[in-house]
Order: structure tokens, then C-alpha cells, then sequence
């Protein structure tokens, strides 16, 4: 019984431009769903020193523990942020990689 070869595969240009067409479209979903993350973010810490402002008036002399507060929720939300960024920045390597096959 004789062997049969299958002809390699060829990459098809239009098969081409629909991959470049969805990896754009995941790059703009991406960018968009960090931007609402980082505003979410901001008004989240907004709200929150909005109750502190309404919690702990501030004191006139020396660090606040109301200073303590609000720095460590803007750091928390940084933090968030980034970690955020880290994850949609590895999901859109990883599917870029997927797209490529």
C-alpha cells in the first residue's frame, strides 16, 4: 500500500487578514477594558476619600492617621490597577500566540 502525502498547508490571504482583523479587535477590547478598570478604580478611590474626608476631619499638625488612610487606598488601587494590566497583558499574549496557529 502505497503512502499518500497531504500537501502542506498554505496560509490563505484572507484567512491571513481575518487573523490580523481579530487580533486588532482583542487589542481594542483589551485597551478598553483597562481603561474602565483604571476609571473604576479612580472613582472608587474618590468615593473613599469622600467618606474619610466625612469620617476623619483632618488635623493640622503632623502626619493624620486620616493621611495614613487615604495613602493606603491609593496605593491599594495602584496596586489593582497594575495587576489588572498584568493579567489583560498576559491574556492578550497568550491569545496573539493562539492566533498565530
Amino acid at each position: 500500500m502505497a503512502a499518500t502525502k497531504t500537501p502542506p498547508r498554505t496560509s490563505h490571504p484572507r484567512a491571513s487578514r481575518t487573523r490580523a482583523h481579530r487580533a486588532e479587535k482583542l487589542s481594542e477590547d483589551v485597551f478598553e477594558e483597562v481603561e474602565a478598570g483604571q476609571r473604576a478604580a479612580i472613582q472608587a478611590v474618590k468615593r473613599f476619600v469622600d467618606t474619610v474626608d466625612r469620617t476623619l476631619p483632618p488635623e493640622t499638625e503632623g502626619p493624620s492617621r486620616r493621611q495614613t488612610v487615604v495613602d493606603a487606598a491609593m496605593e491599594m488601587a495602584d496596586r489593582l490597577v497594575h495587576v489588572q494590566y498584568d493579567f489583560l497583558r498576559k491574556v492578550v499574549r497568550s491569545a496573539g500566540k493562539s492566533l498565530e496557529r
